[in-house]
């Protein structure tokens, strides 16, 4: 028999009383067990705390709330038996108002509870839902009495139950990954083979037209943008647009409601997991786009949403008390030097993977997470309580490794375990097509996985996520369509966006019918894609370049959730498409481009051939002073598919075909002498992205032939494995 607990319950409506037990601090949140909820919350330095539950969303007022008097190790808690799974509540805390000491305490203010798995509804913008008084000359030092109840979305108790039928994650290792980055709405909400009252979510993306056409483009892992429930920021409603990309976490435990077709509340946790399964079911992982560096709730002039108010001082880096350190851009930082920090995010990656069966995540702005005191610290805590975590060091972990702040640019060093977008391949990438001055050793390094950056730490090519495009900057349509950006739309008068591009139009700004210039563009995007999915490491393709998706030269499209972002399948180019699908098929069926292991540049043992060579147009081997030319705009490389160097799981020996691959990009066609005999007696054409061609049929060419290299295009030559002599 549970101890009645002495704690003070007033059930508003009727002036009643109820009756509660004191709980337990351990878990944090909600946790219903079949005869009542447990509710936890941390605050150190609160003074009080008042549970507030809800009748419906609508409710302007609570009508119960309990005031808390048991507290744990600054975990204040309480049992409340009969409630239910569906049952709607906030908390109101009190303590000191003292911005300039840092505290931010406002009873006035319901709060979102940071451990709810499940938040109904969206803010609704009010000036109630600020601390301070909106307009007042003291600005965020003055004190709000405005009650928030009517405006702030509220949480919701929910039931962890679900029936994942015995499917399985995929667990697919990264060298056989390819990752196709996609927005839950964006992807679905004009794909007229969805029924239209599921389009734009998680019901959406687990269709069977989706699942369809993910196969068919050959994609094994989905990497969604932010699925945690997030806040649009006011600014934006005041400029009718809205926070469209969601990299402004309020709730990280949470799916976003406005992807639920099913309902608000806990329903979309159960679709969320619906989705999952059936993706797991075709054999395809899911990866989340998770951003545990900042909140919602912006500088010391933003709303007081939940983080805030639960205590201001246990969650952010402050400076002087009253201001907010930023290194995101976005108001403020989470503190991942706190315990409590860090437990919240790592509690939050253990639930994503135990109760929502992910597969990995990538980390936003990864660099302010290992910041101790403001430098990057490989060795913060963050890393250490990953690396020794059984569950969460066991899934893909991708890091955005930089930040804004000092020293923020992190590529190449983050700790073993992880992967990181590779912002240097995808610069070097554009720079060698788009003609501008770039050696070819710095192609070679990025074509081969960056050695020169992940080798060193022991890590494998596969730390490398290879990417030519993402959601943030121009799509692969756009880069080769626009020299500028095209920002209007986002209301800052073209400001916003990254200037830099590297990108080139091809001869003509934007939308073109001049046939030579569309010739140009298209052959520039099955050059970009066939880099990607040659290359070593992980691929990662931006959903829609596989067919020339647009966004009319937007290369920072966060607040535009319209037909700038959305995917339009209406406008599919079928020729690129199904370039793509081939390029991924031919790119799966060969281990030369997904090798595990470094390239070793030597020879394979009892043989006279390296597992990689390099040549010029003549048929000789690179000398040592090309590599360094700035003007060098062609090489061809070679890949032996008996140096792999892998074995299966059975322990045997994994051999591939042999790869002869000429890069161009050059405005003139080159003429090409094919390698000596040694390294093969007979090769035939297998990719020509000047003809469009990806084919088992091609042209057949003896050594020391000579085939021309039309200007900027990619040509792929085979010896195949049943030729060699292993």
């Amino acid at each position: 028999m549970k101890k009645v607990s002495n704690n003070k319950v007033v059930k508003e409506s009727e002036h009643s009383k109820i009756i509660v037990y004191p709980g337990e601090p351990y878990p944090l949140g909600a946790t219903w067990d079949g005869e009542g909820v447990n509710f936890a919350l941390y605050s150190e330095n609160a003074t009080g705390v008042e549970l507030c539950l809800f009748e419906s969303q609508e409710s302007q007022r609570e009508h119960i709330k309990i005031e808390i008097k048991e507290a744990s190790h600054h975990v204040w808690h309480v049992y409340v038996p009969g409630l239910k799974p569906g049952q709607l509540y906030g908390y109101r805390v009190h303590g000191p108002y003292e911005p300039a000491y840092g505290f931010r305490f406002n009873p006035n203010k319901v709060l979102i509870d940071p451990y709810a798995k499940s938040i109904s509804g969206t803010i609704q913008w009010h000036d109630a839902l600020f601390g301070y008084v909106i307009g007042d000359e003291n600005e965020d030092l003055s004190f709000s009495e405005l009650d928030s109840a009517p405006y702030i979305p509220k949480s919701v108790v929910t039931d962890s139950h679900f029936d994942w039928e015995g499917v399985q994650p995929p667990e697919i290792p990264y060298h056989d990954t390819i990752i196709y980055e996609t927005h839950v709405k964006g992807f679905t909400y004009l794909n007229e083979e969805i029924p239209e009252e599921i389009r734009g979510t998680y019901a959406a993306m687990g269709h069977p037209a989706t699942i369809r056409y993910l196969k068919d483009l050959g994609v094994n892992a989905v990497e969604l943008m932010p699925v945690h429930h997030f806040i649009s920021d006011r600014h934006l409603k005041e400029r009718e647009l809205t926070n469209y990309w969601g990299y402004n976490s309020i709730g990280f435990f949470a799916p976003d409601v406005r992807y639920s077709s099913s309902g608000t509340e806990g329903q979309q946790v159960v679709e969320f997991k619906n989705m999952v399964k059936e993706l797991h079911r075709a054999g395809i992982e899911v990866i989340l786009d998770v951003v545990y560096n900042h909140t919602g709730e912006g500088n010391q002039m933003g709303p007081t949403l939940s983080f805030r108010g639960i205590d201001n001082m246990s969650y952010y880096r402050l400076m002087d008390g009253r201001y907010y350190m930023d290194y995101t851009g976005t108001g403020n930082t989470l503190n991942a030097r706190l315990p409590s920090v860090l437990r919240l995010i790592m509690d939050s990656l253990r639930y994503w993977i135990t109760e929502m069966h992910v597969d990995g995540f990538r980390f936003d702005l990864a660099s302010t997470l290992a910041r101790e005191l403001h430098e990057v610290d490989r060795l913060s805590a963050f890393f250490d309580i990953i690396h020794q975590d059984p569950i969460i060091s066991q899934v893909k972990l991708i890091a955005e490794p930089w930040d804004i702040g000092y020293d923020g640019y992190q590529v190449g060093k983050f700790p073993i375990g992880w992967a990181e977008w590779n912002g240097r391949y995808r610069d070097c990438m554009r720079d060698y097509w788009r003609g501008a001055d770039s050696m070819l050793a710095e192609f070679a390094e990025r074509f081969t996985g960056s050695s020169d950056l992940y080798k060193g730490e022991y890590r494998r090519p596969t730390a490398s996520i290879n990417f030519i495009t993402a959601h943030d900057g121009f799509t692969l349509n756009d880069l080769v369509s626009y020299n500028n950006k095209r920002n209007y739309a986002n209301g800052e008068d073209n400001n916003d966006g990254e200037d830099h591009n590297r990108s080139w139009n091809c001869g003509a700004e934007g939308p073109s019918d001049n046939p030579e210039v569309i010739e140009i563009r298209n052959k520039q995007k099955r050059n970009f894609l066939t880099t990607l999915f040659l290359s070593q490491g992980v691929p990662m393709l931006v959903a829609g370049d596989e067919w020339g998706r647009t966004q009319g030269g937007n290369n920072n499209a966060y607040c535009q959730d319209n037909e700038i972002s959305w995917l339009d399948w209406s406008k599919v180019d079928t020729e690129l498409l199904t370039f793509s699908q081939k390029l991924i098929a031919f790119s799966k069926a060969h281990r030369s481009f997904r090798r595990r292991d470094w390239f070793r540049g030597l020879p394979i043992k009892g043989k006279g051939l390296e597992d990689i060579a390099w040549f010029l147009p003549d048929g000789s081997e690179m000398p040592e002073e090309n590599w360094n030319h700035d003007y060098a705009k062609s090489l061809a490389v070679f890949l032996n598919g008996k140096g792999i160097r892998h074995v299966n799981k059975k322990g045997e020996p994994i051999y591939d075909d042999s790869f002869y691959m000429i890069f161009n990009a050059h405005y003139e066609p080159v003429e090409y002498t094919l390698p000596p005999k040694k390294y093969g007696t007979e090769w035939r054409k297998v990719i020509d992205t000047s003809a469009n061609c990806i084919t088992d049929d091609g042209q057949i060419l003896g050594p020391d032939e000579l085939v021309t290299v039309d200007s900027r295009s990619i040509v792929v030559f085979k010896h195949a494995l049943e030729q060699q002599k292993i």
